[in-house]
Order: C-alpha cells, then sequence, then structure tokens
C-alpha cells in the first residue's frame, strides 16, 4: 500500500511537472505567432510606402505623370477604408488564421502584379488589391494579440504588432529609393513580393486555429458613434491624425527651406524620427493596457508642442532635433493608445470598432495630407505646422469629454475580440496538431 501510495504521487507531481512543461511551450508558441503577425504587418506597411520611393521611376517608365502616378498611392487608402468594414463582416465567426492567410495572398498577388504590370491601370488594380488586402489585415490583425496572449501581457502584444507600422515605414521608403534608383521599380515590388512570402510562410507555420463567436452585423460596425464616448473619440482620432499627417507630409521642406538642413540631414533625421517612434510604440504599450485616454492625450500633447514650437526655433538646429525626436516618440505611441481606447469601449462589438478604426484611420490620413498641401499654399510651411497643432489640441479637448471611457474597466475588456474569451487567459484556440489551449 506504501508503494501505491509513493507510486501515485511520484505520477502526480510528474503530471504537475509536465503541465507547466506544456503550458509554456504554449506560451512559446502564442508569442511567436504575435512575432509572426508583426512580421506580416511590417511586409504590408512596407509595400504600402515603396511606391512613394519609387513614384519617379515608376511615372518615367509607365509614361504618366508624376501626379498621375501618385494615385498608387491614394488607391489604397481609399479601398482600404471600404474594405476594413466588409472583412469585418465577411470574417464575423471565421478561423482568423484563414483569413489573416487570405489576405496575405492578396498582398503577395498585389506584389506580383504590380511587379509585372504593363501599364498603369494595371498598376492600379494590383494597388487595389492590396487596399483590400491592408484594410482586412489591420482590422483582424491589430486587435488579435488580446486573443493570442494572456490579459496581462495584451499591451506588450499589440505594441509588438504595431511596430511593423515603424519597421514598415523605415524599410518602405529607403528600400524603394534604393531599389528603384539601382534596379528599377519593378525590382522594389518583387522585393516586397519576396518579403510577402516570407510572411505567409511565418503565418501558415505559426498562427494557431483561432475561431471567435461571431454575431457581427452591419449595423455593429458603425454602433460605436451611436455611443457618446465612441463618437467623441473617433472625432478625436480623425482631429489627431488630421493635424498629424497635415504637419508631417510637409516636414521635409519645412526642415530644408525654414531649418536650412542638407538632404542628406534631413533623410537622417526622419531615420531617427522612425526608428524614435519605435520607442514610443512599445512605451504605449507598456502603459494603454490600463491607460489607453490618458497615454493618446499625453501623445497628442506633445505633438501640439513639437509643432508650435518648431517654426520659432528654425534657426536652433540641436532644438529641431530635439522637437522632431518628441514628435517622433509621441506619434510611435498613437496607433497602440487609440487602438486600446476604443477597444475599452466597444465592449459588444470589438471587430466592428476595429473595422471603424481602420477606415477612419485611413480616411485621416487622405484629409489630413490634401490639407496639408492646400494649407501650404494658402498659409505657408509654417502656418501648416500650427494648423497641425490646432487640430492636436482640438482632438485634446474632445477627448477630454469622453467622460467614463477613460477610466478603467475590467482589464479583460483591453483589446477587441477579447471580450469572448475565457477570464483565465487567451482566447481558446487549436495549434496545428488540434490541442486546445
Amino acid at each position: 500500500m506504501l508503494n501505491w501510495n509513493n507510486d501515485m504521487n511520484e505520477y502526480v507531481n510528474q503530471a504537475i511537472v509536465d503541465g507547466v512543461d506544456v503550458e509554456r511551450s504554449l506560451e512559446k508558441n502564442r508569442w511567436v505567432a504575435v512575432f509572426a503577425v508583426a512580421l506580416t504587418a511590417t511586409v504590408f506597411t512596407t509595400t504600402e510606402f515603396i511606391p512613394i520611393g519609387v513614384l519617379r521611376y515608376l511615372s518615367a517608365d509607365i509614361g504618366v505623370s508624376e501626379g498621375t502616378a501618385g494615385y498608387s498611392v491614394t488607391a489604397p487608402g481609399l479601398l482600404a477604408a471600404i474594405a476594413a468594414p466588409a472583412v469585418a463582416l465577411f470574417a464575423r465567426g471565421a478561423d482568423r488564421r484563414v483569413v489573416l492567410i487570405m489576405l496575405t495572398l492578396a498582398l503577395l498577388a498585389s506584389n506580383a502584379i504590380a511587379m509585372l504590370s504593363p501599364n498603369f491601370w494595371t498598376l492600379l488594380v494590383a494597388r487595389a488589391i492590396f487596399g483590400v488586402g491592408v484594410g482586412g489585415f489591420w482590422t483582424i490583425g491589430a486587435g488579435l494579440g488580446a486573443s493570442l496572449v494572456k490579459s496581462q501581457h495584451i499591451g506588450t502584444a499589440t505594441a509588438i504588432i504595431f511596430a511593423g507600422v515603424s519597421l514598415g515605414m523605415l524599410i518602405g521608403g529607403p528600400a524603394g529609393v534604393f531599389i528603384g534608383d539601382t534596379l528599377g521599380w519593378r525590382a522594389a515590388f518583387g522585393f516586397a513580393l519576396a518579403a510577402s512570402v516570407v510572411g505567409l510562410i511565418a503565418q501558415v507555420l505559426a498562427l494557431p486555429s483561432l475561431r471567435l463567436p461571431g454575431t457581427l452585423v452591419a449595423r455593429d460596425v458603425f454602433s460605436l458613434l451611436s455611443e457618446r464616448n465612441g463618437l467623441l473619440l473617433m472625432l478625436a482620432m480623425f482631429a489627431a491624425l488630421c493635424g498629424q499627417f497635415a504637419a508631417y507630409t510637409f516636414v521635409t521642406p519645412f526642415l530644408a527651406q525654414a531649418s536650412g538642413f542638407s538632404d542628406r540631414t534631413i533623410s537622417i533625421v526622419l531615420l531617427g524620427y522612425t526608428l524614435i517612434g519605435l520607442g514610443g510604440n512599445f512605451l504605449a504599450g507598456a502603459t494603454s493596457a490600463k491607460h489607453g485616454i490618458p497615454t493618446f492625450t499625453v501623445s497628442a500633447a506633445a505633438i501640439a508642442v513639437s509643432l508650435i514650437l518648431l517654426p520659432p526655433t528654425s534657426h536652433l538646429s540641436a532644438v529641431q532635433l530635439l522637437l522632431v525626436a518628441v514628435w517622433g516618440t509621441a506619434y510611435g505611441a498613437f496607433p497602440v493608445a487609440l487602438q486600446m481606447a476604443i477597444a475599452r469601449i466597444s465592449h459588444r462589438s470589438g471587430d466592428g470598432a476595429m473595422a471603424l478604426f481602420v477606415a477612419n484611420y485611413q480616411i485621416s490620413i487622405a484629409v489630413g495630407s490634401g490639407a496639408g498641401a492646400l494649407l501650404v499654399d494658402r498659409f505657408g510651411l509654417n502656418g501648416t505646422l500650427y494648423c497641425g497643432a490646432v487640430a492636436t489640441v482640438l482632438a485634446i479637448i474632445l477627448v477630454t469629454f469622453t467622460g467614463r471611457a477613460g477610466k478603467q474597466p475590467d482589464e479583460h475588456e483591453v483589446a477587441p475580440n477579447a471580450m469572448s474569451r475565457a477570464r483565465s487567459g487567451p482566447a481558446e484556440v487549436t495549434v496545428d496538431s488540434r490541442t486546445t489551449l
């Protein structure tokens, strides 16, 4: 009897050890999946910014003006704004793994068609396909970290995924210029195609099957706007991003004309802007999980102060560099803080809110950039930066009226798709071996 008890105790102890090992392995797999999504986010953003770097090479080769070629940059944003809610409705109740792989296939196809396009209209078709892919990807992928990791790590997981935006900006523009100059614009899209294949493979190997209860209907996409806090936050987001892109679109001529920086110096400054933005991204990941609205407010305030101080200090190079660094850090925090803040007030329609988030983001970029062009003609470069600051201050004012949206709900309400998961940890997912996590 004693031996039997000893054997049983040994068996139980071993089972506990094995269980801990399995849990550690599953936790590791979840983080691998997060990095796979982040890698794909990087490829999507790289593809979005490559045309900016190859615009002049593209226009000369295809035989269109640079203004016309610019539609290859703006078209995806408009399609993404439409695709975001459409994909959210299509994907309701579907396996998120399958949906993300399909969207990455659209990315791959768009780069292949762009690389081989014989004329501008074919290129526009390729960019339209990309717009559908990127709009859908951010709708599904942006909040996926909440369903892959435990609640205390949601902020970090979201920051890792959104870091793909900064990395994509860092890679896309310079890669487009370098490859376009040395090998031609088609080779730049070939580079994006190869990166798309890598992203696709990473998702196929790393992403678990992930099904979430889906009852999303069309009205859920806009239900956030029927709530006072949701409407205010969306308006604040629109104002802040319009101000950001009205100013940032013309930061290069400002630094050249007002600050007197050389082209080489400006390239280094903008590279630093993007790199330091990564720091802001992860800083927001550490704070936004519990303080999304305050993080957004502080970031917006930092941007406003930077934009206000840049014109009068244009003769002080060191101050200009410091202000650009503050601006980059603050903007790096924006996507994570916004996503977390919106997630806090979208308790019943996570995917719908995320679709609205993506659509609003894309529209804000288009409106902000267009408004910046009009403002430069009317008020000059300095005036454009001041107007950007005014829009950002308006965002701060709007967000202060969100009331209880800024207070802390249950930590499991931090991100879209987290609403449906168990209190004890991540949503139910299934790995390739069909082991339930």
